[in-house]
């Protein structure tokens, strides 16, 4: 028994979040093992990102969300309140998390995430919107993290690029032993790269691995009737079904 406690980055009991009258989370139980690449789904208002914001503190709640002592949160929030126009280039972004880094250690942040040294006196509005999707990862990564915390990682983007940043959330997990908590709305990469997968609609309509949860039933229940878009797995692949 100690020994599985001790592999527990996060465990979080009878967790009910809510905001002003209304009940966003009810009730919700799960944990997360170290180094575990762990997804949540569920429809648009279903208490996904209110789930993140009270992972990390920022809005009340009761029941129980208990870190690991070890553990170092970094966040990349589905929206940023950062005006990309400004004149702050990728370098002074990097620095505003901690301060000044040296060159080593600016390109070692970078190459965790694949990003060109090049980049570091460009404007963020210059970037690409996988390069910045990137910079906000390498943000997130500053000061020995390693449970990242990122809402939506693609939104926006297009396909190839999208490919690029699972498969960086990827190479994180793999090599540098990150956990991961990534919210998806693309069952597809849900298959393909998370461990277990959360379903969460204010409740939680389901927990396990990808295989197991992601059947048109389930989608069904956690969607509703209106979701017609299930996936099969066939050979590691997936094949989209109408």
């Amino acid at each position: 028994m100690e020994k599985e406690t001790a592999q527990k980055i996060l465990t979080v009991k009878n967790l009910t979040v809510k905001l002003g009258e209304e009940t966003v989370i009810d009730n919700l139980s799960f944990n997360i093992s170290r180094g575990e690449h762990f997804m949540i789904i569920g429809p648009n208002g279903s208490g996904k990102t209110t789930l993140f914001r009270a992972l990390i503190g920022v809005l009340p709640y009761s029941g129980e969300i208990s870190w690991a002592p070890t553990s170092v949160i970094g966040y990349v929030p589905q929206k940023l309140d950062l005006e990309r126009n400004v004149p702050l280039s990728l370098r002074d972004f990097l620095h505003s998390k901690t301060g000044k880094m040296n060159k080593e250690e600016l390109e070692k942040y970078l190459d965790l995430v694949n990003l060109s040294p090049s980049l570091l006196g460009n404007s963020l509005g210059t970037l690409s919107g996988g390069e910045f999707q990137r910079a906000l990862v390498a943000f997130a990564l500053i000061g020995g993290t390693n449970v990242l915390l990122f809402d939506e990682p693609t939104a926006g983007i297009d396909e190839p690029t999208e490919q690029q940043i699972h498969d960086t959330l990827h190479k994180l997990k793999h090599e540098h032993k990150l956990t991961i908590i990534t919210i998806s709305h693309d069952l597809s990469n849900v298959y393909r790269h998370s461990d277990r997968v959360l379903c969460l609609n204010k409740n939680q309509v389901c927990l396990g691995v990808p295989k197991d949860v992601l059947k048109p039933d389930i989608l069904t229940d956690l969607y509703g009737d209106e979701h017609h878009k299930f996936f099969t797995h066939n050979h590691h692949d997936k094949h989209r079904n109408a």
